[in-house]
């Protein structure tokens, strides 16, 4: 059976090729979400959808309900939707394979599975991953969210530069429907005419700073720029809150891990080091930092930054303020 992504999915689904069952889970719920309001709003016409589409929920039904409407056929239209959502809720979900070895054609039977998945041991995930379209979505990782929310924008008409986005993957993380919520804030706020998010739109309306953030601690970092780097761990120190040091670090970790990574790219440019790291945006950074840092010293930031995250959690017996390990990491790393 073919492997479906989010995307191979949407693509069919424009495309008016259906499949007889969906199982969509996983513990990114974005992507989920997404396709089930595709299919809910685009598979029928308005008029079909008050005869064919029908929701249920887990928790308030039961497996041979759902499939005894989806063996009904559709009423005056070529097929009926029939979603199931919180479905991880409904019980006896076994019960499932006999429908599945004859579906109904004319049915899209469309189970949402959220925050987490299906047992791959049962045998209807068997049977879901033979006869059916199974999408399991995982958590997005840091160096993945510029592109999300990149092709995001793109999707909305809009374009934001480097520095925007990282500063909005930063502020928002990787909670996907959190931040298309932020962009399409954004959207509305931006004003008539305009495409463009800048830095200043995402400090007025997101609340993170554009001079004081991590963005520009590891720029400062990469080029070797101490007073810019000081400057931004003094207003962190002084502003704990907004920037707590449980998210400098695995920024920082995640940053010097790929560096030290980097140094194995056979071709150091800044296109090698994106093909061989498998990440689209900020390379330009590795090849900088490849000249301004050796790559032992790399491994022992690698370590200091593992020891600030100790000390920052009480581990070494006294507490120290988050300043003074920043202020300590910092000089470490830039000397």
């Amino acid at each position: 059976m073919a492997k479906y992504t989010y995307d191979s999915i949407l693509a069919e689904l424009k495309k008016g090729v259906y499949h007889p069952v969906y199982y969509l889970m996983g513990e990114e719920s974005y992507f989920t979400d997404r396709l089930v309001d595709y299919i809910s709003k685009n598979v029928l016409s308005d008029i079909e959808q008050e005869f064919n589409l029908t929701v249920f929920y887990g928790l308030d039904t039961d497996i041979d309900t759902v499939i005894s409407a989806a063996r009904r056929y559709p009423m005056m239209a070529e097929h009926q939707v029939i979603i199931v959502k919180e479905a991880q809720m409904i019980k006896n979900i076994d019960a499932l394979i006999n429908y599945l070895r004859v579906p109904q054609p004319s049915t899209l039977l469309v189970f949402a599975h959220k925050n987490g998945s299906l047992d791959k041991r049962k045998k209807v995930a068997v049977e879901l991953e033979r006869c059916g379209v199974v999408l399991d979505s995982k958590k997005v990782n840091d160096n993945q969210l510029p592109q999300f929310i990149n092709n995001y924008m793109r999707e909305k008409g809009l374009v934001a530069d480097n520095k925007a986005v990282l500063m909005l993957a930063e502020s928002v993380g990787a909670d996907l429907s959190r931040m298309a919520g932020e962009i399409d804030k954004l959207s509305i706020l931006k004003g008539e005419g305009s495409a463009n998010i800048t830095p200043d739109m995402i400090e007025e309306h997101i609340g993170i700073s554009k001079e004081y953030n991590n963005f520009e601690l590891q720029n400062a970092i990469v080029n070797k720029d101490i007073y810019k780097a000081n400057r931004i761990i003094n207003y962190f120190a002084q502003n704990q809150k907004k920037n707590p040091i449980q998210m400098t670090l695995p920024l920082l970790f995640s940053f010097f891990s790929n560096l030290m990574m980097a140094y194995y790219a056979p071709d150091k440019s800044e296109r090698g080091v994106s093909e061989f790291l498998g990440i689209r945006w900020g390379c330009g950074d590795y090849v900088k930092a490849m000249r301004n840092y050796r790559a032992m010293h790399v491994m022992e930031i690698l370590h200091l930054i593992r020891l600030a995250d100790a000390q920052s959690k009480g581990a070494e017996g006294a507490a120290i303020p988050a300043g003074e390990i920043m202020r300590e990491l910092l000089y470490k790393i830039m000397h």
